[in-house]
């Protein structure tokens, strides 16, 4: 039997990081209705702290889905927190810097600081009748044994799910399987994984990931996103179809490209 897994669509957050790319509300909810269409399990419709619009966005998002997830993202930042809980999300997802260049030379901050304020977060979250799920931005500079704390950390305040986020686009497939394997080995925790192209293995990343037993992973359409963009969504169906069920054909990936270009010709 195929190994089942799950697509986090981030075109509405990650993708539209795009140069040139700046959706309507209209635009969003039209393109959300496109990826649920499709099949895809859960949406990642934007970033609260960005504003009114965003929230109008997302709210509106919320109330045309039929069956797919909704989540928006956060900053280690309890303003955040507050903004995202105001649109009643199914997933509050929380992003926090993991790696040493983040962290110390990005932040001017430190370990203990960052776990800190992962705990008040948390906690914030948690007022909200929303899943949490948390972040691990640029992981794949990070010291696993500090990822491996942090997943212990997490697993104690009640969260089921990390994002291994290689938010610099430097993994190779084999480092990947290592990352992966690792953490779910060692914590037991659900992966997700979040793959950036700067070196065009995204797809690879992407597929390697699942195989090594992340439960859900990271698209966009056509691949768009910041820099050289995220891990593209036919693609990923194409390369991993004969092993992977994940609950989106290759026709449904297709309709959906199509439909997305349709959208975007109004820009």
């Amino acid at each position: 039997m195929k190994q089942k897994c799950f697509i986090v669509d981030t075109t509405l957050r990650d993708g539209e990081q795009s140069p040139n790319i700046a959706l309507t509300i209209e635009q969003k909810v039209i393109i959300a209705q496109l990826i649920e269409e499709a099949g895809v399990y859960q949406i990642e419709a934007g970033i609260p702290a960005m504003g009114d619009c965003e929230i109008t966005a997302i709210r509106e998002i919320m109330k045309n889905r039929k069956s797919a997830r909704i989540a928006v993202w956060a900053r280690l930042n309890i303003e955040d927190i507050k903004k995202c809980g105001m649109c009643e999300p199914d997933i509050i997802h929380i992003s926090l810097p993991v790696s040493y260049a983040q962290i110390y030379s990005k932040l001017n901050k430190n370990k203990a600081w960052i776990i800190k304020n992962l705990n008040t977060c948390i906690r914030q979250a948690q007022c909200y009748n929303s899943e949490i799920t948390i972040g691990f931005e640029d992981a794949s500079r990070a010291d696993i044994s500090f990822l491996i704390h942090l997943c212990n950390t997490v697993r104690e305040l009640g969260i089921n799910r990390i994002r291994f986020s290689d938010t610099v686009g430097v993994l190779i497939p084999s480092k990947c399987s290592q990352y992966i394997n690792d953490i779910i080995k060692t914590t037991g925790i659900e992966v997700e994984f979040h793959a950036h192209n700067d070196y065009g293995l995204a797809c690879a990343n992407s597929v390697e990931a699942a195989k090594s037993g992340a439960k859900y992973v990271d698209t966009t359409i056509l691949g768009i996103g910041e820099r050289a963009g995220n891990c593209n969504m036919t693609k990923l169906i194409h390369a991993s179809e004969q092993i992977i069920d994940w609950n989106v054909n290759k026709l449904a990936a297709q309709l959906l490209e199509e439909g997305f270009k349709s959208v975007i010709k109004k820009l």
